[in-house]
């Protein structure tokens, strides 16, 4: 099979790879649709602390495909399912895993970083990621370059949910790629008052404004503390999101809050230069 392997920060090799084995309680997934994530770009570029070096990895952990082979009889899967797979796998034993945040756990596997990922014609998803759900059933109707979707569109759902969306709320979405037209979505669907969405590329904003933004802001020159000021009054906004992996932008998103805002600071930075605090601005 065709694999797109990860060797080394700066290289990724198409490789022509074995179909992986189907061991007890495994599912073998033909992948049907494998999205791009920020997470694998940075992978790319810097590495992750979880591939030691030399250590080669097949990236890819937005997935969706159908079940084409089990290890035996595994409750609640047949071959010809058509299912997403969702990428972090929980220990199932630490006290964040026993409160729903397998994502925190700090002894956590994952496809496409420790284990080999949905860049490839085929996904082993092992016994022990199965037994702790990581694998969902999908409808008939979507198809799967919409269902590979599903994870990045989850954990938008998640960050939407945390900052506590309302509507009363004034959001600042800052990026206007897909994560950013995600949230944008789920904002307006939460009943946010009003949306603004700050992106460097005007084409990009202009296709950002038909998932419900109210306010488009194009930053490039132009001081993004300093728009927002203008745009809400002085007031700044209850909500900033980050889906933009600058420093600056989450050192700035603070600074973006009126009183008693949120942030989330969704996008990761890699390796990059930390953000670092500003000194606090003042609204009029």
């Amino acid at each position: 099979m065709n694999a797109a392997v990860f060797h080394e920060p700066g290289v990724v090799v198409v490789e022509d790879r074995p179909v992986p084995a189907v061991g007890p309680g495994d599912l073998l997934i033909k992948v049907r649709a494998a999205s791009v994530c920020g997470t694998d770009l940075r992978i790319s570029r810097h590495g992750h602390f979880k591939i030691a070096p030399g250590q080669h990895r097949v990236l890819g952990h937005e997935v969706a495909g159908e079940i084409v082979a089990t290890g035996g009889p595994v409750v609640g899967y047949a071959v010809g399912d058509r299912v997403a797979v969702t990428p972090n796998v929980g220990c199932g034993r630490c006290g964040m895993c026993r409160r729903g945040l397998n994502n925190m756990c700090p002894d956590y596997e994952a496809f496409g970083v420790s284990l080999d990922g949905g860049f490839a014609e085929y996904l082993l998803v092992p016994a022990f990621a199965v037994q702790r759900g990581n694998v969902f059933g999908l409808p008939a109707g979507p198809p799967f370059g919409q269902a590979a979707l599903a994870e990045p569109f989850s954990c938008c759902l998640r960050g939407v949910q945390a900052v506590g969306v309302g509507p009363q709320d004034d959001v600042l979405v800052v990026g206007a790629g897909p994560i950013g037209a995600f949230t944008v979505l789920l904002a307006r669907l939460a009943g946010a008052r009003r949306i603004l969405v700050a992106n460097r590329s005007r084409g990009r904003l202009d296709r950002i404004a038909g998932y419900g933004a109210d306010t488009l802001i194009e930053v490039g020159d132009r001081d993004l503390v300093a728009a927002v000021r203008a745009e809400t009054g002085g007031r700044g906004v209850d909500v900033a999101i980050t889906a933009a992996s600058s420093p600056q932008v989450q050192a700035d998103a603070v600074q973006l809050l009126a009183t008693h805002g949120r942030v989330n600071f969704f996008a990761g930075l890699g390796q990059g230069d930390p953000a670092t605090p500003t000194t606090p601005r003042r609204w009029s």
